[in-house]
């Protein structure tokens, strides 16, 4: 049985304001479509909301990601902690803060991720490649 504590934090630049920036965090069916590839969404995005994704580990097993959001502020900052189970094991639970700054007409996005790894079943930099995989479909999506 093993912990792994790990700290992340990621930066992006969009050509749109933070309105539109928070706007594709807020919106269920934009969320969707940069945040999950694959598998089932739902998305109540308020302080002491909730999201959850179902999709598949590599191996064709149940995969879970349920976040709770803690604090919002519009077109400026979202704090979540959240679990990832595969395959009914506990995995990984994260705390992230993403921060939007006005940077001229737009946003430049800073993503912190605080993570807990259990038992190796995640790792490290798999958890910032996903990431940063999905802020630059986010950056698809704003385009």
């Amino acid at each position: 049985m093993t912990v792994l504590h790990s700290t992340f934090s990621l930066e992006r630049t969009y050509s749109v304001p933070p309105k539109r920036v928070f706007a594709a965090w807020a919106d269920p069916e934009a969320k969707k479509r940069w945040f999950v590839s694959k598998g089932e969404h739902e998305l109540d995005f308020r302080a002491g909301g909730r999201e959850a994704v179902e999709g598949r580990t590599p191996s064709g097993g149940v995969l879970h990601f349920v976040a709770t959001y803690h604090d919002i502020v519009p077109d400026e900052r979202i704090v979540f902690s959240g679990t990832l189970t595969g395959d009914g094991a506990l995995a990984t639970v994260s705390t992230t803060t993403v921060e939007l700054f006005a940077e001229g007409d737009g946003t430049r996005l800073v993503l912190t991720e605080q993570d807990t790894f259990l038992d190796g079943a995640e790792k490290p930099e798999w958890r910032e490649q996903g990431t940063g995989d999905w802020l630059d479909r986010l950056g698809d999506e704003l385009k």
